[in-house]
């Protein structure tokens, strides 16, 4: 299926990371939001140049959507690679009390600094940031209990952005989603695309379905603990031996008159929405020895 590349809107990026990269001068701690579903398509490659030496806290959200084995792995691996991650529900709350320590706990040596020189303690100043539809707002109205920011699901939409007090120790300012100017990785950005992580971006839903089923093909053969049974169950139709736009067409002519966009946009929204079961779309790389 041959269709254009996905693209977003450069114009609002650029302007959205300005701001970012203002915000992060007032900043002690950073919050980095990624989805569970996609840990390295969701890594924005200049984080680790924008905030420089302040602590990050990795924020591994939507882990309900991924297999109890699969995130096992992800915290080994990330564990060696010195990015304790932390895993979250953001809709449901799970993990905001570890994820608020660990915030805390990144500040203590802003304030053991600031008594050094005599001065009063005050409470650490985090940003949340990650690319569209991670969570971001949902986790400061988690780590809150009520909601005070809203989501937007534009790349570089900046809301009116304030400071929330979470606690005496703890303020969280909450960022626009951004996107890299450039992505050069297709494959990575159809992953985005297939999470809907990527917000109001131009790509094509039947390429972007049938995409998903090809890496469901390929994570059966190099990794089935990743997958559930869903795609089966839920449409009575076996992916093994068809290619995705293969059971896009048949899928189509089988439940939706031949109507294959119906059927892509079915099956993005019944993955996005949980309905196809835990499912992993990146598993940790294998580093040959």
């Amino acid at each position: 299926m041959s269709s254009p590349p996905i693209q977003w809107y450069p114009g609002h990026i650029a302007k959205a990371e300005r701001n970012l990269l203002e915000q992060l001068k007032k900043v002690d701690v950073v919050l980095e939001v990624r989805d569970a579903r996609i840990p390295l398509a969701t890594q924005h490659p200049q984080v680790p140049q924008w905030i420089g030496g302040k602590d990050r806290v990795l924020v591994m959200n939507r882990v309900d959507m991924i297999p109890t084995i699969v995130q096992q792995r992800w915290k080994e691996w990330f564990v060696e690679h010195d990015q304790p991650p932390y895993f979250t529900n953001a809709n449901h709350g799970k993990g905001m009390e570890v994820v608020m320590k660990a915030a805390q706990a990144a500040g203590v040596q802003i304030n053991q600094r600031r008594s050094d020189r005599g001065m009063l303690p005050r409470p650490v100043r985090a940003v949340v940031i990650g690319f569209p539809n991670v969570g971001k707002s949902a986790l400061i109205n988690r780590l809150l209990n009520r909601r005070v920011v809203e989501s937007a699901r534009r790349a570089g939409v900046t809301r009116q952005l304030r400071w929330v007090r979470i606690s005496d120790q703890l303020e969280l300012l909450d960022a626009p989603g951004v996107l890299p100017s450039k992505l050069r990785d297709q494959a990575a950005a159809l992953k985005l695309a297939i999470c809907d992580d990527i917000g109001e971006a131009a790509y094509d839903n039947q390429r972007v379905a049938s995409a998903f089923i090809d890496l469901w093909r390929q994570l059966q053969d190099e990794a089935p603990e990743a997958l559930s049974d869903g795609l089966r169950s839920r449409y009575g139709l076996d992916p093994t031996d068809l290619t995705g736009e293969s059971y896009l067409e048949v899928l189509a002519a089988n439940r939706y008159r031949d109507d294959c966009e119906r059927a892509a946009c079915h099956i993005l929204n019944d993955f996005r929405k949980g309905l196809l079961g835990a499912i992993a779309l990146e598993v940790p790389p294998v580093v040959a020895k």
